[in-house]
């Protein structure tokens, strides 16, 4: 195998890493060399993304990697939905909405009741999601910004863009926004015009592995390295590279399910074809490519979100003892299943502030449910966690039933896989062995997809996976009996 070595860009909607990433001697090897903070920004009321602030670590991020380094190649991935808009000049058009800003309050209803539920998943496959692309472009209609856009670029093809000149939209991400169409691999026109989106502000669709392009002059002159560097197209979508770097031993069959667990927490099935039954619409599965022509089948479930914005709010008051690994051992000794909540409460999707804090959310949605009211920081954070384990359980038991398949493991990859607790409720949930890591799942996959692009004999999934399985160790949990999870989910249907 060619010794290949790239710059792995990694965003998260908290945090952003660029690595090095390393494929020869048989082994893929990671190596963060530059994390940021990241976060949305509140002005005026409106939420956006310091976009240039983000551009400005990554370039630094870069850097760190030539430095230390041959630079082979650069990839970047990033969560979806959230775009730029560009005039006809090129240059970015307003401020980059955050996908948890209240303007898109209300647009999903109206677009449901103008084009049809079953009519809008037939053609799209993708999951009801009130702040998906589709509904920021029509909150957007009548503004300066969208009269005055030439293209519309999702985040990774936006600082693609910066970084070689070269407008387009990868694949994996342009099928999350509710415009692409699934059975034709293609733009969703026709939506758009009944829509009054403007259907010219969507660019040319790329496959992942495609090149985007080299170096600007101006870039390789700031990253300190030649023009022949190339940019290459990954998995843009986060969850797309992630699931490239589950570390399954599947050969040509779909036996296990995955959770990508972060921020959000992806749960799901890789399949090779979509699943657009009315029984799929009604369960709100979506169906997004993946690498080398597969389909995510998965639910978006809100994830550790929920656990990291009430942190933030036990901090912002003081709280002692409000440390994570403090609340996750004081929450391992309490009784579990006390209280479970339906952790996909819309409630639940926006941050926490002092008027509004995030545990007295968690608090109130108890009280609805009847549920015991968690009080302590422990036990919201066993609350969260429980309520976690039994979307999981929902959601890939629903996954299999909905495609036919019986999974025979649960790989959890990401930052949630750290989380012992949250895994082995999970493994007791699901009934299956749970096996957790890599953490580094999303800037793997992004490696891998690059080193192919360059040269590096990994053919196919099962190369690819196969590489991650020699090169990482996983943990496994076994499913322990003893609790009643069918019984705490039935207290949330």
């Amino acid at each position: 195998m060619n010794d290949i070595r790239v710059a792995a860009v990694d965003l998260g909607a908290t945090s952003g890493r660029v690595m090095s990433g390393r494929i020869g001697g048989d082994r893929v090897q990671l190596d963060e060399l530059h994390r940021f903070p990241n976060g949305a920004v509140r002005v005026r009321g409106s939420l956006f993304w310091d976009v240039l602030g983000i551009h400005r670590e990554v370039l630094a991020g870069i850097r760190e990697v030539a430095r230390t380094g041959p630079l082979h190649g650069i990839g970047i991935d990033s969560w979806a939905i959230d775009h730029g808009l560009l005039d006809h000049d090129g240059q970015l058009l307003g401020q980059v909405f955050s996908h948890r800003d209240a303007r898109v309050e209300g647009i999903a209803e109206k677009v449901v009741a103008q084009i049809g539920a079953a009519t809008l998943y037939g053609t799209t496959g993708i999951q009801q999601l009130p702040f998906n692309t589709i509904y920021q472009l029509v909150a957007a209609r009548g503004t300066t910004a969208l009269d005055n856009a030439e293209t519309m670029l999702l985040l990774p093809d936006l600082l693609g863009y910066w970084l070689t000149g070269a407008i387009g939209a990868e694949r994996t991400n342009a099928s999350t926004t509710q415009l692409y169409d699934v059975r034709q691999g293609a733009w969703a026109v026709d939506l758009c015009r009944e829509l009054g989106i403007p259907d010219g502000v969507l660019p040319p669709l790329r496959d992942p592995g495609s090149l985007l392009g080299m170096l600007l002059p101006e870039v390789a002159d700031e990253l300190g390295v030649t023009t022949d560097v190339p940019v290459v197209a990954v998995g843009s979508h986060d969850t797309a590279s992630a699931v490239v770097g589950v570390p399954a031993d599947t050969g040509s069959d779909w036996e296990f399910a995955y959770i990508s667990s972060g921020t959000w927490s992806l749960v799901g099935l890789e399949l090779g074809q979509p699943v657009l039954t009315e029984e799929a619409r009604l369960a709100d599965f979506t169906n997004e490519v993946g690498v080398d022509g597969t389909i995510r089948f998965l639910k978006n479930v809100m994830g550790l979100w929920v656990l990291s914005e009430s942190l933030r709010s036990w901090s912002e008051r003081r709280y002692q003892g409000a440390e994570l690994g403090s609340l996750l051992a004081a929450a391992a000794e309490l009784e579990p299943l006390r209280t479970v909540v339906d952790i996909n409460d819309p409630r639940l999707l926006f941050p926490s502030t002092p008027a509004d804090p995030m545990p007295e959310r968690i608090a109130a949605l108890a009280t609805e449910s009847d549920e015991a009211i968690p009080h302590s920081p422990a036990a919201i954070t066993r609350c969260i966690l429980d309520s976690l384990a039994v979307a999981y359980r929902r959601h890939v038991r629903t996954a299999a039933a909905l495609a036919g398949t019986s999974p025979e493991v649960v790989h959890v990859v990401g930052g949630g896989s750290q989380n012992e607790l949250l895994c082995q409720l999970t493994a007791d949930a699901c009934g299956l062995p749970v096996l957790a890591g890599p953490v580094e799942a999303a800037a793997l996959g992004n490696v891998l997809i690059q080193g192919r692009s360059l040269g590096a004999d990994l053919p196919d999934l099962p190369a690819m996976r196969d590489l991650v399985r020699r090169s990482y160790d996983v943990r496994r949990f076994e499913p322990r009996d003893g609790l009643d999870w069918s019984a705490a989910e039935a207290r949330i249907s």
